[in-house]
């Protein structure tokens, strides 16, 4: 309202279930306290509401992820960090080890911001920031310390990409000599250069999108006898911006299928016994999914799942990360097109490894005779070549 008061043009604001605490003010409160002045929004209060209803259904589902945060703080105005940060920071703290140092967490990245030169914090800019801030607090470093340090300090990367210039010039200059320091005159990889003077695309060549397009339909096309993936404009797109996180989700997608076709629900929490959900792959084609019983945990962690698709009895194992067995080691999968790493093709139990680390064998040699329903199968080579290793044994 001050801001409205103040001349502002537009505010922002969150549906009233989504607001508070490190979100935007409550949209539904800022309606309300306007209406009949000469701020009025011009929007329905019972439109709002109906709006903020769906919003109170949503949170719930997306209640596992929340940061358990209850209220806000005023030392916001210290440390300077963007709500959205906050509780992404909060959560990646924990997960790094430094529970119950939110406070230091915080404290750092107030340094962090003051000897990166008190940047303006918005991704990715923020993100350097924080990686600071808990770098600092894992490394229980001083401001002085860090400049004084600097060039035998292993700093985070997304600090390092910061004084190259990969995200612009900061409108006050970069703080030196801790840029220098930072740097160390090494080159920036594929470039002449220790950094960067202006925008960085402007010294970047021109994106090859045919080569990148080809080089991904090879790698992802090829999958399950070349079956795999076609390649669309948006892919190619989203792996020149983010390509280990285009190479994540496209592992994720071909591990489970495309988990889009489920509903939100479904993905977040699963389905209890006897419950039953529907699911279409494309109009005609629908699965009728329902869960009939479900196991213990086994001594590594596994559990099987009987359930029906469509009718038809099913069953599957698979491991509950839930169950708290975290040291039963995972059993190695084959590398997806690596010609010589060879996996089962069916699940069965190994009768007899035929090949021991380091011997030759040619295409069609016999290495491992598996068992499944009292059906045999013997695992040949499908290359030539030395064995390497062998991860599997009788039994």
């Amino acid at each position: 309202l001050a801001a409205a008061k103040a001349g502002a043009d537009a505010v922002d604001a969150a549906s009233d279930a989504m607001s508070g605490t490190t979100s935007q003010p409550s949209l539904g409160a800022i309606v309300a306290s306007t209406q009949g002045t000469a701020l009025d929004t011009g929007l329905s209060l019972k439109s709002v509401q109906a709006l903020n209803e769906y919003w109170e259904e949503c949170r719930g589902i997306y209640a596992p992820f929340e940061s358990g945060q209850k209220t806000g703080s005023a030392d916001v105005y210290h440390h300077e960090m963007p709500g959205g940060q906050y509780t992404n920071l909060l959560f990646q703290s924990t997960q790094l080890g430094l529970t119950g140092q939110w406070s230091k967490v915080k404290e750092a990245y107030a340094t962090a911001n003051h000897v990166l030169g008190d940047i303006i914090k918005v991704t990715p800019s923020s993100k350097v920031t924080g990686d600071l801030a808990q770098f600092i607090v894992a490394n229980k470093l001083t401001e002085a310390e860090i400049i004084e340090k600097a060039e035998s300090l292993s700093f985070p990367k997304s600090v390092v990409e910061y004084f190259q210039g990969l995200l612009g010039i900061p409108p006050f200059g970069f703080p030196e000599p801790l840029r220098s320091r930072v740097l160390k005159g090494k080159k920036i990889e594929g470039t002449n250069l220790v950094s960067f003077e202006g925008r960085p695309g402007a010294d970047m060549a021109p994106y090859n999108f045919e080569q990148a397009r080809n080089t991904l339909e090879a790698k992802w096309g090829a999958i399950d006898g070349g079956k795999g993936e076609d390649i669309r404009d948006v892919d190619v797109m989203s792996h020149a911006l983010y390509p280990g996180v285009f190479d994540e989700y496209m592992e994720h997608k071909t591990e489970f299928g495309a988990v889009n076709h489920m509903d939100t629900r479904t993905f977040l929490t699963g389905i209890k016994v006897g419950e039953e959900v529907e699911v279409s792959l494309e109009p005609g084609k629908r699965l009728v999914i329902k869960l009939v019983s479900l196991s213990e945990a086994d001594k590594d962690g596994f559990v099987n799942l009987q359930f029906e698709m469509n009718g038809t009895p099913r069953s599957v194992s698979v491991k509950d990360k839930s169950a708290g067995i975290e040291d039963a080691p995972a059993r190695p999968k084959a590398l997806a097109g690596v010609a010589g790493s060879i996996g089962a093709p069916m699940p069965g139990v190994v009768l007899e490894t035929k090949v021991r680390k380091g011997d030759r064998v040619k295409v069609g040699d016999p290495l491992v005779s598996l068992s499944a329903m009292k059906m045999e199968t013997m695992v040949g080579a499908p290359v030539s070549g030395i064995v390497d290793r062998v991860v599997v044994t009788a039994g």
